[in-house]
This record gives structure tokens, sequence and C-alpha cells, in this order.
């Protein structure tokens, strides 16, 4: 899949209307619930020795209504392949999550995903287990962040880089968010706004 040639993508309403008519053509629900990095949980199995549980929840932290739109538009303007990326069911429900990395450019569909070529987007269907919804605060403050291999998953859009994108134009690169950081808490001790 991989090209250096520009990337003509579609527009978000006709990459949605391909994604829901693969998920249909599986039998999966297409009424989606748009996750982002904030909304994983990742838990240690209990099943298998070293593995890992995927979980989510939207309920601590939860997606401003046009996130969907700022990802696809921000990861569109690269030439990464974009994923659409399905983690599994609730019920009637598709949880999705919008990914974009070189890291996906020898995802072939033996690996599950199916390609198009002339927008350089991967879609993922996945499986049609259920995925757990955590809704326990506990267990998502103490979910696994670090010490884990790289999965699909941590090539997703956060919810801090969607606020930065929709304040600033893009994304904020470490440094700024640090500055960012330290000039509102440095408002905060002169008890001026932060």
């Amino acid at each position: 899949m991989k090209s250096d040639a520009p990337v003509k993508r579609p527009s978000l309403e006709e990459a949605l209307k391909a994604w829901k008519q693969i998920l249909t053509d599986r039998g999966l629900a297409t009424e989606i619930v748009w996750i982002f990095a904030e909304n994983l949980c990742v838990e240690k199995s209990r099943a298998e020795s070293g593995g890992f549980h995927f979980g989510f929840q939207t309920r601590f932290t939860p997606p401003p209504p046009d996130a969907l739109e700022v990802a696809y538009e921000h990861f569109s303007e690269t030439s990464a392949p974009l994923v659409f990326y399905r983690l599994g069911s609730r019920p009637g429900k598709s949880i999705c999550i919008l990914l974009c990395d070189p890291w996906f450019d020898n995802k072939q569909e033996a690996d599950g995903f199916v390609h198009r070529d002339e927008w350089r987007m991967l879609f993922y269907p996945g499986s049609k287990d259920e995925i757990d919804e955590v809704a326990d605060l506990g267990r998502w403050l103490h979910r696994v962040k670090r010490d884990r291999a790289f999965h699909d998953l941590d090539f997703s859009m956060t919810l801090e880089a969607i606020d930065e994108i929709k304040m600033y134009g893009r994304a904020l690169v470490p440094y700024e968010r640090f500055a960012s950081g330290m000039l509102t808490r440095l408002r905060r001790f002169l008890g001026q706004p932060a």
C-alpha cells in the first residue's frame, strides 16, 4: 500500500458510507460509537498470562460531537494510511476508532484489513465479539498505560490533540504542551484567569 503519490481522500461522508457497507456485508451493526485514545481501557488479561484485554468508556472522557470530523480532517492531511477500525460490539452498536500511521503500510487482507488503495485507506471490521464497556472509575484509572507491546490502537487521535486542533489549528508538539501547562500554573499562582 505504500506510495509517495499525493493522496486524494474522500469526504468523511463518502468514507463512512463505504465503512458502513463493509459492516453491513459482514452482518455487523452500522450504528457507530466513535472512541479516541482516552476512551480506551487496556487491562491485564485474567485469562491469558502476559496478555491484555481491551475495553472502552465514554463516561469519564466523552468525545466532543465534532471529534470524528476533526480527527478525519487532520489525518487526511497526511499520506499515511488512514484506518477505520472496529474494536467490537455493544448491543446494536459497533465500537470504532479512527487510526493513522505508516505502521499500517504492510497490513494485508490476511490480517483482516479491507483495502481501498485509491483512498489510501484500510477498514478493519474485526469480529462479532462484544467489547467491555467500563463504567467503574477505578478500573479506568488503573488501566494499563505503559509496559506493553505496540498495538494497532496505539495510533489513534487523542482528545487532547482534538482540543489543540480546535484551539490552535494544529496539534501542539511536546514542548508547547509543557509551556502551555507552565503558563496556566503561573497564571493561577498570580491569581489571573487561566
